[in-house]
């Protein structure tokens, strides 16, 4: 017997296998299963994800805490522990693989061929196969074998140097950037892999590096180096290539504000009482106004200190000056707008209460979001899926 798949979203009817576990091979399989596959998490028997065992955690009145980083990067998703170096879960295991169209993980390299499923021999026995895997370095170059985390792939990446401010430490980014990157890149190079084999019948093995999704995420700061010869380093809240683009400092506290060329700049100035910054030939180009950047945020600033951060969204927004609250994580969750858009998804714990995550970021136009489902408990799906494969 094989497994059914879903019949809701855009990857509906597409199965996927998930020996992944933390962060970046989840919030892939987490992508996947919000658009619709049909996602079974393999984990250890006992342990499970790394994950459940990261806090913080939410105390239930019976069974184990639930880790919130887990329950987090896992909705939608079924469970099933398994240990595949014992022969009978490994009968289950193929079992499970006859009836999928991605497996994904997120092993040291060399540690699928250790189990008996490295890729050739996936590809030999399933030919459709997609199999993507993610890893610190890749499947070459001479750092493969190497472990990794986020943090080593932001500094190894270049990220820690152009974070924080001028002249300060090397400075972590505050979102694991180097595990969600990574993520994401591997959910693209996923439904890639599914065009190709509707052509060809035949799945890839895709082949994603958190330290390659940290490199592909530098922006313009390699062609700034190439141009000018300058190593790129922190400068704060500002914009290497564009000024006024920065956090400015109100009566009562920060705002963003960001006068993005040179027909925005007049407008600014205006807007904010500096008439004479207009004619000013350190500000004419934006290119000047980089050169001249601290001046200018000193002149700003100074307007700015006459009213509240509030009152001066309020201000520039009417005259359409793109600017914007500097919201904490609390005022994100009260934010309009992100609840408009329905960010913010509320799912039961085990306990019964609710918990708020981040929903999926994908919509489609005309269709309402799908009825998603909590993060698993380990094992939780054993008995519906041996059932469902006649065992």
């Amino acid at each position: 017997m094989t497994l059914t798949a879903n019949t809701r979203g855009p990857l509906a009817g597409l199965i996927v296998l998930d020996l992944t576990r933390v962060l970046a091979g989840p919030y892939c399989t987490l992508l996947l299963a919000d658009l619709g596959a049909r996602v079974i998490k393999v984990e250890m028997p006992e342990i499970g994800d790394d994950a459940r065992h990261i806090g913080p955690f939410i105390h239930n009145d019976d069974g184990p805490p639930t880790s919130a980083y887990f329950f987090s990067v896992n909705r939608n998703k079924e469970s099933i522990a398994l240990n595949l170096k014992v022969e009978a879960d490994r009968l289950l295991f193929d079992k499970l693989l006859a009836s999928a169209d991605i497996l994904v993980e997120n092993f040291t390299p060399g540690t699928m061929d250790k189990l008996g499923y490295g890729w050739d021999v996936l590809h030999g026995r399933h030919p459709a196969l997609i199999l993507a895997s993610i890893s610190g370095f890749g499947q070459t170059g001479p750092y493969r074998a190497l472990p990794a985390y986020d943090m080593v792939v932001q500094a190894m990446g270049g990220v820690l140097s152009l974070t924080g401010e001028e002249g300060g430490p090397p400075t972590r980014v505050g979102v694991s950037i180097g595990d969600i990157g990574a993520g994401m890149f591997a959910a693209i190079g996923v439904q890639a892999a599914i065009i190709e084999r509707m052509r060809t019948g035949i799945g890839k093995h895709v082949d994603i590096a958190m330290l390659d999704s940290q490199v592909a995420l530098l922006e313009n700061a390699l062609a700034r180096y190439q141009v000018d010869g300058v190593v790129p380093g922190p400068i704060g809240s500002r914009h290497p290539s564009i000024t006024p683009f920065g956090v400015f400092k109100a009566q009562d506290g920060y705002l963003v504000v960001a006068a993005g060329n040179d027909r925005m700049f007049p407008r600014l100035c205006d807007a904010i009482g500096l008439p004479d910054a207009k004619t000013d030939p350190r500000f004419a180009t934006n290119p000047l106004r980089c050169e001249h950047h601290a001046a200018l945020k000193m002149l700003i600033e100074q307007a700015l200190a006459a009213r509240t951060a509030a009152a001066w969204l309020h201000h520039l927004t009417s005259v359409g000056i793109p600017c914007g609250p500097v919201n904490d994580v609390a005022g994100v969750m009260r934010d309009p707008q992100i609840n408009a858009r329905g960010m913010l998804m509320e799912l039961p714990l085990p306990n019964g209460k609710p918990f708020i995550t981040a929903a999926c970021p994908i919509q489609f136009v005309g269709e309402e979001p799908q009825a998603s489902q909590p993060a698993p408990d380990l094992d939780q799906h054993r008995a519906s899926l041996l059932n469902e494969l006649g065992v």
